[in-house]
């Protein structure tokens, strides 16, 4: 009886020793992603701080779009793909490649020598980004169970908050001290620590190697569907006309080439993007609200700190400081957020909420004007990063649940790519309602001498100018800047009504639950998978 009981306490104690493992197994893999992630989220960042420099030293300045469009234009084209090719041959592999073409595109964007080959690298590099960012979300994906993922969501916020803030000040310290080549270079050492952590300690379950057919031919019409909006959204209203020509020619190329995909896909043994995921309300449903996120927040990123270094007078150095309200904001958000999802399992709330205050925060946003205070605009922000913060991890989170197991690649490229291109949208739209609001309020208050002025004006560069050019230019940003936040507030109404429709379908390693309506992603035989996959880690 009383070696009984001390089996009992033995095997409890063992129990017990592997359930600390798990986590610590877990934590570990998701450092090793992370950095992975930050990799992706930060290059653009510090490159942009490193921009002037490298104009000044390699010349080609009428092509200095094209750095950052090139890389852009790879990682949205790619990123379906890398997604697709992690389903059918293995993930782990997949994405140690696309870590390898990250960092080979890195050290030959440093080694450059003329603008031409710097936009080649460049998009070389933004090939390996398309895999880093979907690899990390499909690898989340296959590890942890969506019940459990909420736990680890403060990180994800944490990561992408970090880039913001940190890049422009590491890519202003770097250029400064160590030259712009050391901007791409920087990769390497994070690189081949996430190379190595990824090799040792990521184990997923054996998948065996597909014997289907790569579908090209989708891939290609996708890839070039893709270029042709990301294009459209570039170019349009900055290096050409809406109406002209190339405008018009690259949408009707947009258009018939995603047509012949939807054609292509319908028919495909393996699509790269399989249309049947589309017929589950949720996924479509975090498709458009991923979509509409992406377009508020990178519309967001791009103006508050033109309105505060150009309105309220705070200094470009510190940009990424500038958007610390809303980014702490989300951070926090995101972090309760998902402690909430694992403890209760519901999330059709957040999506709600989310939306709302993302909609009340771009509506405050849109009030600001040229007596507005750094504390208020600062309040404004954290509404707004708070909004961000339900809806950044919870998009992904349900349409992952949202989708069977050998889907999940798909589901998670798919989930990122529509919030890529709606980033693209949301710059240019809302970019193209701000300089020309700033134009028109230019006209009526400065006259000739003030439209001439540049619409991106530091402060040292407005001390400079003349009191009653000075203070047109700054009504004519605050106005631009109205125009922005109005629109975008306008468009983040369709998301919040598209919330009230999602339906909360329990998580997988909730438990045995009943699956409702065949939804996929529910029941106990998803829980058991998962468990399974998180214990194969430890």
């Amino acid at each position: 009886m009383g070696a009984t009981k001390r089996q009992g306490k033995a095997g409890q104690g063992k129990g017990s020793e592997r359930a600390a493992a798990e986590p610590r197994s877990v934590r570990v893999v998701l450092l090793a992603l992370m950095i992975a992630m930050l990799l992706a989220m930060l290059d653009n960042m510090i490159i942009g701080t490193a921009m002037p420099t490298i104009v000044g030293e390699l010349g080609g300045l009428a092509h200095l779009s094209w750095v950052v469009t090139a890389y852009t234009l790879a990682t949205a084209a790619s990123t379906p793909i890398w997604g697709k090719l992690g389903d059918l041959y293995g993930r782990k592999g997949i994405f140690l490649t696309a870590i390898v073409v990250f960092l080979l595109g890195s050290v030959l964007s440093g080694m450059a020598q003329d603008m031409g080959q710097l936009i080649g690298f460049r998009a070389v590099q933004g090939l390996g980004a398309g895999g880093l960012m979907v690899g990390v979300m499909a690898i989340i994906g296959d590890l942890i169970p969506p019940r459990e993922r909420g736990k680890y969501q403060g990180m994800m916020a944490g990561v992408m908050a970090l880039a913001m803030i940190g890049g422009p000040l590491v890519g202003g310290t770097i250029t400064d001290h160590l030259g712009w080549r050391w901007s791409f270079y920087i990769n390497l050492p994070l690189g081949a620590v996430a190379l190595a952590m990824v090799t040792a300690v990521l184990h997923l379950p054996k998948k065996e190697r597909s014997t289907a057919r790569v579908d090209y031919l989708g891939a290609g019409l996708l890839t070039v569907g893709i270029t042709a909006i990301v294009l459209v959204t570039t170019w349009g209203g900055t290096e050409y006309a809406w109406s002209s020509a190339i405008i018009m020619e690259l949408v009707a190329l947009g258009v018939a080439a995603l047509v012949g995909f939807l054609f292509v896909e319908a028919r495909a043994a393996e699509p790269i993007m399989p249309l049947h995921i589309f017929r589950n309300r949720n996924f479509t449903l975090m498709s458009v609200i991923g979509f509409l996120t992406g377009f508020v927040m990178f519309g967001a990123v791009l103006f508050l700190p033109l309105f505060q270094q150009s309105v309220q007078g705070a200094s470009a150095t510190n940009s990424g400081l500038l958007l610390l309200p809303m980014l702490l904001s989300m951070m926090v958000v995101s972090l309760i957020s998902g402690r909430m999802t694992t403890n209760t399992g519901k999330y059709k709330i957040f999506p709600i909420v989310g939306g709302g205050l993302m909609v009340a925060g771009l509506l405050l946003l849109a009030q600001m004007d040229t007596g507005t205070s750094r504390l208020t605009s600062g309040l404004y922000m954290a509404v707004l990063g708070a909004g961000m913060g339900f809806l950044m991890q919870i998009t992904m989170l349900v349409a992952q649940n949202s989708v069977e197991m050998k889907d999940m690649g798909v589901a998670s490229s798919s989930t990122t790519l529509f919030r890529t291109l709606g980033s693209s949208f949301g710059v240019s739209i809302m970019g193209a309602l701000f300089t020309s609001r700033v134009q028109d309020a230019m006209a009526e208050r400065g006259g000739s001498a003030a439209t001439s002025q540049s619409a991106q004006l530091d402060a040292a560069s407005l001390a400079k100018l003349p009191e009653h050019v000075r203070e047109a230019y700054q009504f004519a940003v605050a106005s631009g800047t109205q125009a922005a936040f109005l629109l975008g507030g306008i468009i983040a109404v369709i998301g919040f009504v598209a919330a009230f429709f999602v339906k909360e379908v329990p998580l997988r390693g909730a438990g045995p639950q009943p699956d409702p309506e065949g939804e996929p992603g529910a029941g106990a035989d998803g829980a058991a998978s998962a468990r399974s996959r998180v214990k194969e880690i430890a």
